[in-house]
């Protein structure tokens, strides 16, 4: 197993992202940090093979942490999980070493896809002996997840990221028919775009009952939750 250290300074979102790592297989969650320093201690503590790091927290930064686990010559791989966009950032947790980089809001599918590419890594690197061109070719390789699943066909991407933008935009959860008025497309479109982000986990449905007759299906972003 994969022992994943996960932290961030929400309480809520680490526990939703220590969720996602339990649903992959291989992995498992050692422990939830919430500041720099609890970080370090566990860290220290639970010796994890990989550490999700967000880069905002309350005491420091994820990449001061990095910093430090380097100068204690701890050899744990890290993958930013961040609302950090500055390139400048960016460019500081490639020299610091970490293997992936995720923007938030991101969706289920594609923190699976950047575990997945890791744990891939980590088979080829466990393999030892030595290494020709085309191995280290594969290493590096390994590291490259695809950004989305792939649609299937007869879906347009175009539509797809239209009604991605429309759920992320939006405060709360919306029907089917309200995405189509706001996007544009018809309602059976929309309503075929929604099942499609449903089943890839990208966005959460919901039910309201009302008085009478069927519930109404409503959908909403899933990393609002």
């Amino acid at each position: 197993m994969i022992e994943v250290l996960v932290v961030d300074d929400d309480i809520r979102v680490a526990q939703v992202n220590a969720a996602y790592v339990e649903r992959v297989p291989g992995f498992r969650v050692a422990g939830r940090a919430h500041c720099a320093a609890e970080a370090l201690r566990l860290t220290e503590l639970v010796r994890p093979d990989l550490v999700l790091m967000d880069h905002y927290l309350p005491d420091g930064t994820g990449l001061e942490v990095v910093r430090e686990m380097r100068r204690r010559d701890h050899g744990t791989d890290v993958i930013m999980v961040t609302a950090a966009r500055d390139v400048a950032v960016v460019q500081a947790a490639m020299r610091q070493g970490a293997l992936q980089y995720l923007v938030k809001p991101f969706t289920w599918p594609r923190l699976r896809a950047k575990l997945e590419s890791y744990a891939q890594l980590r088979r080829a690197l466990d393999a030892g002996g030595e290494a020709e061109q085309a191995d280290v070719d594969r290493f590096f390789g390994a590291l490259s997840a695809p950004s989305e699943p792939t649609l299937p066909k007869g879906h347009s991407p175009a539509t797809a990221d239209l009604v991605r933008r429309c759920l992320r935009g939006a405060d709360g959860s919306l029907s089917a028919h309200e995405v189509a008025e706001r996007t544009g497309v018809s309602r059976q479109t929309a309503q075929r775009y929604l099942k499609l982000l449903e089943r890839t986990g990208q966005v959460e449905l919901t039910l309201r009952y009302g008085d009478a007759g069927r519930p109404e299906h409503r959908y909403v972003w899933a990393t609002r939750h």
